[in-house]
Protein backbone atom coordinates (compact mmCIF):
# COMPACT_ATOMS: atom_id res chain seq x y z
CA UNK A 1 0.00 0.00 0.00
CA UNK A 2 3.18 2.34 1.01
CA UNK A 3 4.39 1.95 -2.97
CA UNK A 4 0.63 3.21 -4.39
CA UNK A 5 0.14 6.24 -1.88
CA UNK A 6 3.81 6.94 -2.30
CA UNK A 7 3.94 6.91 -6.27
CA UNK A 8 0.08 8.74 -6.03
CA UNK A 9 2.29 11.37 -3.99
CA UNK A 10 5.30 11.68 -6.31
CA UNK A 11 3.09 11.97 -9.53
CA UNK A 12 0.91 14.56 -7.93
CA UNK A 13 3.93 16.93 -6.82
CA UNK A 14 6.26 16.34 -9.52
CA UNK A 15 3.43 17.35 -11.57
CA UNK A 16 2.76 20.26 -10.12
CA UNK A 17 6.11 21.62 -10.48
CA UNK A 18 6.12 20.25 -14.04
CA UNK A 19 4.08 23.02 -14.37
CA UNK A 20 5.50 25.31 -12.37
CA UNK A 21 8.14 24.98 -14.58
CA UNK A 22 10.35 23.50 -11.55
CA UNK A 23 10.91 20.70 -13.15
CA UNK A 24 11.72 19.63 -16.50
CA UNK A 25 9.36 15.94 -18.09
CA UNK A 26 13.00 13.92 -17.35
CA UNK A 27 13.20 16.06 -13.77
CA UNK A 28 9.60 15.02 -12.84
CA UNK A 29 10.15 11.51 -14.26
CA UNK A 30 13.18 10.68 -12.09
CA UNK A 31 11.32 12.38 -9.11
CA UNK A 32 8.47 10.18 -9.13
CA UNK A 33 11.44 7.54 -8.78
CA UNK A 34 12.82 8.94 -5.71
CA UNK A 35 9.80 9.84 -3.90
CA UNK A 36 8.16 6.77 -4.48
CA UNK A 37 10.88 4.93 -2.94
CA UNK A 38 11.77 7.06 -0.22
CA UNK A 39 7.65 6.46 0.86
CA UNK A 40 7.61 3.08 0.25
CA UNK A 41 10.83 2.33 2.46
CA UNK A 42 11.25 5.36 5.02
CA UNK A 43 6.99 6.33 5.05
CA UNK A 44 6.49 9.91 5.35
CA UNK A 45 9.71 11.26 7.67
CA UNK A 46 12.29 10.63 4.36
CA UNK A 47 9.43 11.52 1.88
CA UNK A 48 8.83 14.70 3.62
CA UNK A 49 12.17 15.73 4.86
CA UNK A 50 12.82 15.54 0.67
CA UNK A 51 9.43 17.75 -0.26
CA UNK A 52 10.29 20.07 2.35
CA UNK A 53 13.92 20.62 0.39
CA UNK A 54 12.20 20.67 -3.07
CA UNK A 55 9.14 22.91 -2.36
CA UNK A 56 11.24 25.55 -0.02
CA UNK A 57 14.47 25.53 -2.69
CA UNK A 58 11.73 25.50 -5.82
CA UNK A 59 9.80 28.74 -4.08
CA UNK A 60 13.55 30.45 -3.40
CA UNK A 61 14.77 29.99 -7.13
CA UNK A 62 11.49 32.16 -8.11
CA UNK A 63 11.67 34.61 -5.86
CA UNK A 64 12.94 37.89 -7.72
CA UNK A 65 14.07 35.73 -10.40
CA UNK A 66 14.72 38.85 -12.60
CA UNK A 67 17.25 39.95 -10.60
CA UNK A 68 19.02 36.91 -10.33
CA UNK A 69 18.63 36.31 -14.05
CA UNK A 70 22.15 38.00 -15.26
CA UNK A 71 23.96 35.15 -12.88
CA UNK A 72 21.79 32.22 -13.47
CA UNK A 73 22.69 32.89 -17.08
CA UNK A 74 26.40 31.53 -16.19
CA UNK A 75 25.31 28.30 -14.19
CA UNK A 76 25.16 24.97 -15.55
CA UNK A 77 21.82 24.61 -14.65
CA UNK A 78 19.23 26.36 -13.15
CA UNK A 79 15.80 26.04 -11.15
CA UNK A 80 14.06 24.45 -13.79
CA UNK A 81 15.73 21.11 -12.18
CA UNK A 82 16.32 17.92 -14.79
CA UNK A 83 17.22 14.13 -13.89
CA UNK A 84 20.71 15.14 -13.69
CA UNK A 85 19.73 17.56 -10.69
CA UNK A 86 17.08 15.56 -9.09
CA UNK A 87 19.60 12.40 -8.72
CA UNK A 88 22.38 14.63 -7.82
CA UNK A 89 20.35 16.51 -5.07
CA UNK A 90 18.41 13.09 -4.13
CA UNK A 91 19.55 9.76 -5.44
CA UNK A 92 21.90 9.80 -2.35
CA UNK A 93 19.36 9.69 -0.57
CA UNK A 94 17.41 7.35 -2.01
CA UNK A 95 19.83 5.18 -1.77
CA UNK A 96 20.31 5.46 2.16
CA UNK A 97 16.65 5.26 2.51
CA UNK A 98 17.10 1.57 0.66
CA UNK A 99 20.07 0.90 3.40
CA UNK A 100 18.20 1.56 5.93
CA UNK A 101 15.54 -0.29 5.13
CA UNK A 102 17.64 -3.53 4.17
CA UNK A 103 19.90 -3.26 7.01
CA UNK A 104 17.86 -0.84 9.87
CA UNK A 105 20.32 1.10 11.92
CA UNK A 106 19.79 5.27 13.02
CA UNK A 107 23.01 6.14 11.24
CA UNK A 108 21.11 6.02 8.08
CA UNK A 109 18.66 8.16 9.14
CA UNK A 110 21.31 10.66 10.51
CA UNK A 111 23.25 10.38 7.03
CA UNK A 112 19.99 10.91 5.34
CA UNK A 113 19.11 14.54 7.09
CA UNK A 114 22.90 15.65 6.29
CA UNK A 115 22.35 14.87 2.73
CA UNK A 116 19.30 16.79 2.46
CA UNK A 117 21.00 19.59 4.48
CA UNK A 118 23.58 19.82 2.53
CA UNK A 119 21.69 20.00 -0.73
CA UNK A 120 19.17 22.48 0.72
CA UNK A 121 21.71 24.51 2.81
CA UNK A 122 23.78 24.86 -1.46
CA UNK A 123 20.68 25.66 -2.98
CA UNK A 124 19.76 28.17 -0.10
CA UNK A 125 23.02 29.66 -0.37
CA UNK A 126 22.84 30.17 -3.89
CA UNK A 127 19.05 31.72 -4.21
CA UNK A 128 19.72 34.02 -1.31
CA UNK A 129 23.14 34.75 -1.45
CA UNK A 130 23.16 35.93 -5.18
CA UNK A 131 20.83 38.50 -3.87
CA UNK A 132 23.59 40.25 -2.11
CA UNK A 133 24.34 43.89 -2.23
CA UNK A 134 28.10 42.99 -1.15
CA UNK A 135 30.39 41.47 -4.10
CA UNK A 136 31.06 37.88 -3.13
CA UNK A 137 34.75 36.50 -1.98
CA UNK A 138 36.36 33.03 -3.39
CA UNK A 139 36.32 30.89 -0.50
CA UNK A 140 39.77 29.84 -1.81
CA UNK A 141 41.79 33.27 -1.80
CA UNK A 142 39.09 35.40 -0.41
CA UNK A 143 39.63 38.03 -3.03
CA UNK A 144 36.69 39.61 -4.40
CA UNK A 145 35.30 37.67 -7.22
CA UNK A 146 32.18 38.35 -9.87
CA UNK A 147 28.92 37.51 -8.78
CA UNK A 148 28.02 34.13 -9.69
CA UNK A 149 31.71 33.03 -9.71
CA UNK A 150 31.72 29.14 -8.60
CA UNK A 151 33.42 29.09 -4.99
CA UNK A 152 31.84 32.41 -4.17
CA UNK A 153 30.68 33.02 -1.09
CA UNK A 154 29.11 36.12 0.66
CA UNK A 155 27.86 36.87 4.71
CA UNK A 156 24.18 36.55 3.38
CA UNK A 157 25.16 33.49 1.85
CA UNK A 158 26.66 31.94 4.59
CA UNK A 159 23.58 32.95 6.77
CA UNK A 160 21.38 30.94 4.24
CA UNK A 161 23.58 28.19 4.11
CA UNK A 162 22.61 27.89 8.66
CA UNK A 163 18.90 28.61 7.96
CA UNK A 164 19.23 25.31 5.31
CA UNK A 165 20.76 23.46 7.77
CA UNK A 166 18.43 24.20 10.76
CA UNK A 167 15.33 24.01 8.37
CA UNK A 168 15.88 20.63 7.34
CA UNK A 169 17.15 19.11 10.64
CA UNK A 170 13.27 20.82 12.24
CA UNK A 171 11.89 19.31 9.11
CA UNK A 172 13.36 16.10 9.91
CA UNK A 173 12.32 15.71 13.46
CA UNK A 174 8.45 17.14 12.80
CA UNK A 175 8.09 14.41 9.96
CA UNK A 176 9.90 11.92 11.88
CA UNK A 177 7.17 12.33 14.15
CA UNK A 178 4.58 10.92 11.69
CA UNK A 179 6.36 7.20 12.56
CA UNK A 180 9.29 5.13 11.82
CA UNK A 181 9.14 3.24 8.81
CA UNK A 182 11.62 0.47 8.13
CA UNK A 183 14.92 3.01 7.98
CA UNK A 184 13.86 4.26 11.34
CA UNK A 185 12.89 1.21 12.95
CA UNK A 186 16.26 1.06 14.87
CA UNK A 187 16.21 4.48 16.00
CA UNK A 188 13.11 4.72 17.72
CA UNK A 189 10.42 7.24 17.94
CA UNK A 190 11.57 11.12 17.68
CA UNK A 191 10.62 12.81 21.41
CA UNK A 192 11.46 16.59 22.13
CA UNK A 193 14.44 15.39 23.07
CA UNK A 194 15.56 14.16 19.92
CA UNK A 195 15.04 17.86 17.96
CA UNK A 196 18.71 18.96 19.28
CA UNK A 197 20.30 16.11 17.70
CA UNK A 198 18.44 16.44 14.57
CA UNK A 199 19.11 20.40 14.39
CA UNK A 200 22.63 19.63 15.17
CA UNK A 201 23.32 16.96 12.64
CA UNK A 202 21.28 19.00 10.31
CA UNK A 203 23.29 22.40 10.86
CA UNK A 204 26.62 20.36 10.79
CA UNK A 205 25.34 18.51 7.51
CA UNK A 206 24.53 21.74 6.19
CA UNK A 207 27.45 23.83 6.66
CA UNK A 208 29.68 21.36 5.72
CA UNK A 209 28.22 19.92 2.70
CA UNK A 210 27.63 23.49 1.62
CA UNK A 211 31.46 24.62 2.15
CA UNK A 212 32.14 21.54 -0.03
CA UNK A 213 30.24 22.16 -2.96
CA UNK A 214 31.75 25.46 -2.78
CA UNK A 215 35.10 24.50 -2.45
CA UNK A 216 35.42 22.01 -4.69
CA UNK A 217 33.44 24.14 -7.33
CA UNK A 218 36.29 26.92 -7.02
CA UNK A 219 39.17 24.32 -7.23
CA UNK A 220 37.97 21.30 -9.60
CA UNK A 221 35.02 22.15 -11.57
CA UNK A 222 35.05 22.27 -15.04
CA UNK A 223 34.86 26.00 -15.64
CA UNK A 224 34.40 27.88 -19.08
CA UNK A 225 34.95 31.60 -20.45
CA UNK A 226 32.50 33.03 -22.71
CA UNK A 227 33.72 34.17 -25.61
CA UNK A 228 32.04 37.19 -26.54
CA UNK A 229 31.47 38.88 -23.06
CA UNK A 230 34.82 37.13 -21.31
CA UNK A 231 32.61 35.90 -17.96
CA UNK A 232 33.25 33.02 -16.14
CA UNK A 233 30.98 30.26 -16.61
CA UNK A 234 30.36 26.87 -15.65
CA UNK A 235 28.38 26.13 -18.85
CA UNK A 236 30.01 24.85 -22.57
CA UNK A 237 28.23 28.07 -24.47
CA UNK A 238 27.40 31.77 -23.69
CA UNK A 239 26.08 34.37 -26.02
CA UNK A 240 25.25 32.30 -28.47
CA UNK A 241 28.76 30.43 -28.79
CA UNK A 242 30.89 27.78 -27.86
CA UNK A 243 32.89 28.74 -24.49
CA UNK A 244 36.58 28.38 -24.13
CA UNK A 245 37.78 25.95 -21.54
CA UNK A 246 39.49 27.50 -18.81
CA UNK A 247 40.28 25.47 -15.47
CA UNK A 248 38.52 22.23 -13.38
CA UNK A 249 38.61 18.63 -14.68
CA UNK A 250 35.75 18.30 -17.63
CA UNK A 251 33.90 15.50 -15.67
CA UNK A 252 33.28 17.75 -12.19
CA UNK A 253 30.13 18.87 -13.27
CA UNK A 254 27.94 21.30 -11.35
CA UNK A 255 26.08 17.87 -10.74
CA UNK A 256 29.15 15.82 -9.35
CA UNK A 257 30.22 18.99 -7.81
CA UNK A 258 26.71 18.34 -5.88
CA UNK A 259 26.62 14.62 -5.29
CA UNK A 260 30.19 15.30 -4.08
CA UNK A 261 28.99 17.91 -1.07
CA UNK A 262 26.26 15.48 -0.30
CA UNK A 263 28.36 13.15 0.53
CA UNK A 264 30.24 15.37 2.95
CA UNK A 265 27.48 16.70 4.49
CA UNK A 266 25.90 13.39 5.12
CA UNK A 267 28.99 11.96 7.04
CA UNK A 268 29.34 15.20 9.24
CA UNK A 269 25.91 14.91 10.02
CA UNK A 270 26.33 11.01 11.26
CA UNK A 271 29.34 12.67 12.94
CA UNK A 272 27.58 14.88 14.51
CA UNK A 273 24.79 12.70 15.48
CA UNK A 274 27.99 10.26 17.41
CA UNK A 275 28.61 13.27 19.20
CA UNK A 276 25.34 14.04 20.13
CA UNK A 277 25.26 10.28 22.12
CA UNK A 278 22.64 9.33 19.00
CA UNK A 279 24.42 6.62 17.75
Amino acid sequence: MDVWIGLLGSVLIAGAAYDKKSLTASGAAAAIVVGTVLYSLGTAAWFGTLIAFFLSSSMLSKYKQKRKAAIESGYAKSGNRDAGQVFANGGLGMLLCIGGALFPHPAWWAAFVGVMAAVTADTWATEIGGLSRTAPRSILTGRKVAAGTSGGVTALGLLATCAGGLFIGAAAWGFGRLGSGAGLAAAGPHPLEMLLPLIAAGLAGGIAGSLADSVIGAKWQAMYRCRVCGREIERRTHCGAEAEPLRGWGWMTNDAVNVIGSLVGGAAAAGAALLAGWL
